[in-house]
């Protein structure tokens, strides 16, 4: 079986050739250049509109190639594949060559979703998709049934975490080839795991995008980002921009088959028109890809709920959404962490947990004291318990440390154990960081491989990011956080596989696997039917009693104390029966300090 999403732009295999199509609307003459030792340059036709287009009889899959605009040569930006970096010529790729095995493959349902988040280049000894395929056993026996891949879109240098991707349709080299790429998602499917992919179309990376000078009109002066110029979604000439992701997004559904796509920091999109590009993309691949289960996610800093609704228990647009609030909470309440955007669940940690445990976010509309008293969020109780992704470590909340620390390595076992057991067995979808099940020691740390004065600057701002910390105040103490620019911060940041088998690995690793066989035969079976907006209620500041009902009746009732102190709880109230517990004993008047409880009440007849 072959699988092809056919690209407007770019390069495409033709019966009798290439088509090359290019959009370039301040351009006067355009041509592609074929790198063969002919160094053979094609004019390319005007169609207005600034596209232009030709079509090379006799080249064929396998074929480099250029743009010349105005006598300069470019690579492509919409390329499928740059073998040698984002600097050098790109390559035609066939997309029919591979020949995929997973053709009964439909996907699966979102709410049997246990996410686990990893980055290719760090996952394994070997650093790319053939590594990944050679720990998917592990994976399974886990319990996890769906991976998430940073992102993958060709960057510059050999190793980057993969935000600063430029050729959005190129994976990126040094992983492997596109068709390696293709045989990790079919061995994903071949053992039942859903692969979702995380994309970044809120900026480009600041080394090897040459949009800038191919198409300037792909940026916009009308709003500003952080990373400067904003994405053209709205303004002027926005339309072959917004194709242009819309694309991107069906590219990777189709041609890769992914089952998903985490859509990342889409705050940080600023788009003024109706619908705008995250409504226009979401319905336009739910309208083209009908009868698969495919799942769409947000990192949304602003809480939009409206984004997460549903029909009929399905999805309009967006699948779901991680739960920063929850994690927040979370973290404070394990780590007593509470600068930065911590202070915002400071006061009431455990209440913040509740909250958004039971009705999604924790913030939906109140000022926000991080945010300066900016109100931040929309109410979210209407909506189900699957629509949000909690968790306790991701690539962000790791490697955006001075020292990418865990939390295993801040918080006392106990507390974290606690904290484990809150986020896999809640209703929502969890989502784990890579070697989190068996309390990895190995760092993640930020990297990235940019060249001079490049690499300057980046190691310069990552030490000035962290100089309002106390502990930085001085350039000797800055001067410890490790060069992002370093190969030995990149190595340093690699999984030791060989320890997960050892002491107390060994034991966070078993726990994790309980947790997990709980979850798939107590709560998955029944996250189907589940009904939108717990009931929470904070025990003090450290403590919370959260309950949730399904649709069969039954409910699932959570109570936790993270405080260094017993906290009363109900005695006599109908629990059910207990699923887990961090404790020797189900509770009866007191939660003992650092504890966690769970409990299942069935519905009537069950």
């Amino acid at each position: 079986m072959h699988r092809r999403h056919e690209l407007p732009f770019g390069a495409e295999l033709a019966a009798d050739g290439v088509r090359f199509r290019l959009w370039a609307p301040r351009a006067r003459s355009v041509a592609v250049a074929i790198e063969e030792a002919s160094a053979q340059q094609t004019p390319m036709l005007s169609e207005g509109g600034g596209w232009f287009s030709v079509t090379v009889p006799q080249t064929r899959a396998g074929t480099r190639y250029r743009w010349v605009l105005d006598g300069q040569a470019f690579p492509d930006p919409a390329a499928r594949f740059s073998p040698d970096g984002v600097h050098e010529p790109s390559e035609v790729i066939d997309p029919a060559a591979y020949e995929w095995r997973d053709r009964a493959w439909h996907g699966r349902p979102w709410h049997q979703a246990v996410v686990y988040e990893l980055h290719v280049g760090t996952f394994s000894d070997s650093g790319d998709y053939a590594g990944v395929v050679r720990h998917l056993d592990h994976l399974i026996d886990l319990g996890v049934t769906a991976i998430e891949l940073m992102p993958l879109a060709a960057f510059s240098g050999q190793r980057n975490w993969g935000y600063d991707g430029v050729q959005l349709f190129a994976p990126a080299a040094a992983y492997g080839r596109p068709d390696d790429l293709k045989a990790l998602v079919d061995a994903c499917h071949v053992r039942g795991l859903s692969v979702l992919l995380d994309v970044v179309y809120n900026h480009f990376g600041p080394d090897g995008n040459y949009l800038t000078t191919i198409a300037p009109d792909f940026f916009t002066e009308r709003h500003h980002t952080p990373w400067g110029a904003a994405i053209n979604y709205d303004d002027a000439d926005s339309r072959p921009v917004r194709d242009f992701m819309i694309h991107n997004a069906l590219y990777w559904l189709e041609e890769y088959h992914f089952d998903g796509l985490r859509l990342d920091a889409v705050h940080a999109i600023v788009d003024d028109s109706s619908p705008d590009i995250l409504t226009e993309l979401a319905e336009t691949v739910r309208a083209n890809l009908p009868g698969r289960e495919i799942h769409l996610v947000l990192e949304n800093d602003n809480n939009e709920a409206r984004r997460l609704t549903r029909r009929q228990e399905h999805p309009v647009t967006y699948t779901a959404q991680w739960n920063d609030d929850l994690h927040h909470a979370l973290h404070v309440l394990v780590s007593g962490e509470t600068r930065g955007y911590y202070i915002d669940v400071a006061e009431q940690p455990a209440a913040h947990l509740a909250r958004a445990l039971a009705t999604g976010f924790a913030y939906q509309g109140e000022a926000s004291q991080h945010r300066e008293g900016r109100s931040r969020g929309e109410p979210s109780s209407g909506l189900p318990a699957p629509a949000f992704i909690p968790f306790l470590q991701n690539h962000d909340q790791v490697g955006n440390t001075p020292f990418g620390t865990r939390i295993t390595s801040v918080a006392e076992e106990a507390a974290v154990h606690a904290a484990v057991a809150v986020y896999l067995l809640s209703p929502q979808i969890p989502m784990l960081f890579m070697g989190e099940e068996w309390a990895s020691e190995s760092p993640f740390l930020f990297f990235c491989d940019f060249g001079p004065p490049l690499d300057d600057a980046v190691r310069d701002g990552r030490r000035r990011e962290f100089a309002q910390y106390p502990e930085f105040n001085d350039l000797a103490a800055r001067e410890r956080i490790p060069d992002p620019t370093a190969y030995e911060t990149f190595a340093a940041s690699k999984l030791d596989w060989n320890a997960r088998g050892a002491g107390a690995h060994a034991r966070w690793l078993e726990r994790y696997t309980e947790l997990l066989a709980v979850r798939r035969r107590e709560i998955m079976p029944r996250l189907g039917g589940i009904m939108p907006g717990g009931e929470w209620q904070g025990l003090g500041s450290h403590a919370l009693r959260v309950s949730w009902r399904f649709a069969d009746g039954a409910r699932l009732l959570l109570l936790a104390n993270f405080a260094a102190e017993p906290v009363a709880c109900r005695a006599h109230e109908q629990r059910g029966a207990l699923l887990y517990s961090t404790m020797a004993a189900a509770p009866a008047d007191n939660l003992p300090p650092s504890s966690v409880a769970f409990f299942l009440r069935p519905g009537a007849g069950q």
